[in-house]
């Protein structure tokens, strides 16, 4: 028998770069499986635009995870919250539910890697998954990923409006310290649900936090959050600054660059 084609499939993450490659691929795909692996912590507007990217692609998207979430491996993991040097969130939210629901069957995995970025990260390594990145193969760029976005009428991700730069769950260790204020003032509840995490662990009585070198109490508190916002405004300021002195190329390679702290690349299958 010869052997059985291969699936296709794009997982969503939320973002502007996973949205605009199931557009893109659409047409081209016609049988293409599109999933989200549902944390339960994701924001509001995260699940209000994979309803729009749906209801544009006429076909569902699977949500996966939707029996163990981020509480249960909390809870597996010893009341642990992950960071960029623990990062089981992705592993048991995004990987293995991933690879689960492909099982052993030959997969094509669309990955929407943009031609002007050099990004690498979590993505599956197991033998029957073979990751596609059309965008780099098309030399589809940022602009291009604007334009098909704005094009199809699904438009930017929402929580872009009110400065959140990347998809994920709302208390995303990866976030900086000026998108945790933005959280606050956007959903004061959600960043107090944040907080609640932020306790001592059970086998040494530390205590891990979701932001680098400090409890989001401690950010929260007004002399520290007016620094954070002056900061965040002079590179603001200084980017500016700087545009005029850029070329087009250059202004649309650097408009949803993170303005401050290291990104180490984060969790492509979270991100893209």
């Amino acid at each position: 028998m010869p052997d059985a084609p291969p699936r296709h499939v794009l997982s969503l993450s939320g973002g502007k770069d996973s949205a605009a490659l199931a557009l893109y691929m659409r047409e081209r795909i016609p049988q293409m499986e599109y999933v989200f692996n549902d944390t339960g912590k994701e924001l509001p507007e995260t699940y209000a635009y994979l309803d729009r990217i749906q209801d544009y692609l006429g076909k569902p998207v699977i949500r996966l995870n939707a029996d163990q979430g981020f509480d249960h491996w909390y809870d597996v993991y010893g009341g642990m919250i992950p960071s960029n040097h623990r990062r089981w969130c992705t592993k048991m939210l995004k990987l293995k539910p991933f690879e689960t629901f492909i099982g052993e069957e030959p997969v094509l995995n669309y990955v929407g890697l943009r031609a002007d970025e050099e990004r690498s990260g979590y993505i599956s390594h197991k033998p029957n998954i073979t990751p596609v990145y059309p965008f780099r193969e098309d030399g589809l760029k940022l602009a291009d990923i604007e334009r098909i976005l704005r094009d199809s009428g699904v438009g930017m991700p929402p929580y872009t409006e009110w400065g959140r730069t990347r998809s994920g769950c709302f208390f995303c260790f990866y976030q900086q310290k000026i998108e945790w204020l933005q959280l606050k003032d956007k959903y004061p509840d959600l960043y107090e649900a944040a907080k609640v995490y932020e306790r001592p662990y059970p086998g040494s009585g530390n205590v891990f936090t979701w932001s680098q070198g400090e409890s989001l109490e401690e950010l929260e508190r007004p002399e520290r959050a007016a620094a954070v916002r002056r900061e965040a405004e002079r590179r603001r300021a200084n980017r500016e600054e700087t545009r005029a002195d850029l070329t087009l190329a250059e202004v649309y390679a650097n408009r949803f660059a993170p303005p401050s702290e290291d990104d180490d690349a984060a969790c492509v299958i979270c991100t893209i």
